[in-house]
């Protein structure tokens, strides 16, 4: 039966369900109805997150792409930020402000300060904007290569440099934006060109099924970029911030991009925050021109205390260390399971043989009570991102359930 829950500002799941269609997405409840989903987010905390009206309980293996790599209303940020309410609003993006300043020098401490200029933004989308307007004024050249299956955002650039099911309800995709496969050094050799302004990409494409680049490709493309003048962009709103086991993915590989997109993980899923890091050269527009940019609620200063925060809790000794000690035991713990692991650190990807397995994992782990996604567009594989502070027990019981459900 369906019970008010708390917080809820429908009284049954119904009501909220038919308000939703009504003003928010009729679509999404079909969808969600067909696939026998009848969720609605209630009671959340950890790795754990609640049905609003039965009390059904799911450990999330998605965490929205990384959002709540801390997990749900990590106790530290929400302690932050209710003393920062006694003090602080968004705060005025025209003015100079300590909070930016000091979350800015710790991101680019991040990267041995080789990306000293940042640029605040609410979505990834916009984040990835900036980073794409920052290699267009810096190269006075125009095209952007990506990588195809990728997702970089809804917005305008980021929107043209994604994948076409996106942007093709909306209208014909602007001049300037080139597509090439992941992992075809050929390919992309082809594409960068004269007037090629910037390569974006994300180290392990997330949507595509989070394949693991051959040794050498991400190399092999910033050696292009170098050789030919082209900027590289590395999206690392989902692989950066300790997923991999390291602050960045790109420090895998030891590549030095000229700009780095953060977000989703930046804000510890309590305020909505993302960065673009760049070189000084990429960052001259916006120091040249300081209002050729701006954001009303981007590097909102509460915001601020939560990255930084969030930042504190990713930087302390040890503990990029258990990211990868969690990889390990997911990896043991699934040995014998039917699929193929792909991982760096806790950024993990099931792969199945069967082209819609990922589909049918998603609906078996939901039953079990583990909530993933399978990835757009390699439907064959499931994405699995718990959060990166769990305990041992909680590991285990994820690693328990999901080999029951799938096997």
């Amino acid at each position: 039966m369906d019970v008010t829950g708390p917080g809820q500002p429908y009284p049954t799941r119904r009501a909220t369900q038919d308000a939703f269609a009504a003003h928010v997405s009729a679509g999404k409840v079909a969808a969600f109805e067909a696939l026998g989903v009848d969720l609605v987010m209630g009671e959340r905390a950890g790795a754990i997150f609640t049905d609003a009206f039965d009390g059904r309980r799911w450990l999330n293996c998605h965490c929205n792409g990384g959002v709540f790599n801390l997990g749900h209303r990590n106790p530290r940020v929400l302690e932050a930020l209710r003393a920062a309410l006694d003090h602080l609003d968004v705060g005025n993006h025209h003015l100079v402000s300590g909070h930016r300043a000091k979350l800015a020098e710790r991101l680019a401490a991040t990267t041995d300060d080789r990306l000293p200029g940042v640029v605040f933004g609410v979505s990834g989308g916009e984040a990835i904007d900036a980073g794409i307007k920052a290699a267009r004024a810096a190269t006075g050249r125009s095209t952007i290569v990506s990588v195809r299956g990728g997702y970089h955002g809804h917005t305008g650039l980021a929107l043209a440099a994604g994948d076409p099911q996106y942007r093709e309800p909306f209208g014909p995709n602007p001049p300037g934006f080139v597509q090439v496969p992941f992992d075809d050094l050929p390919a992309m050799d082809a594409a960068i060109g004269h007037d090629t302004a910037g390569v974006l990409l994300e180290p392990i494409p997330a949507t595509l099924g989070m394949p693991i680049a051959a040794d050498g490709y991400l190399a092999g493309v910033e050696a292009l970029c170098r050789e030919r003048g082209a900027l590289l962009l590395l999206d690392e709103v989902q692989t950066g911030l300790g997923r991999t086991g390291r602050i960045w993915c790109h420090q895998h590989d030891d590549l030095t991009p000229d700009v780095v997109v953060t977000g989703k993980g930046l804000s510890a899923g309590l305020y909505p925050i993302t960065a673009t890091l760049m070189t000084p050269a990429a960052h001259a527009v916006f120091d040249e021109q300081p209002f050729v940019h701006l954001s009303t609620a981007g590097g909102a200063e509460l915001g601020c205390v939560a990255a930084t925060t969030a930042l504190d809790i990713i930087e302390e000794p040890g503990f990029l260390e258990r990211v990868e000690e969690l990889g390990e035991r997911f990896e043991k713990g699934f040995a014998s399971a039917p699929f193929t692991l792909r991982r760096r650190g806790m950024f993990i990807a099931l792969k199945f043989s069967d082209p819609d397995g990922g589909v049918a994992a998603a609906g078996a782990c939901y039953d079990a009570g583990i909530f993933a996604v399978f990835a757009n567009h390699d439907r064959s594989t499931l994405q699995f991102l718990p959060p990166l502070v769990l305990s041992d027990g909680e590991a285990d019981e994820i690693i328990d359930r999901v080999n029951t459900a799938l096997t």
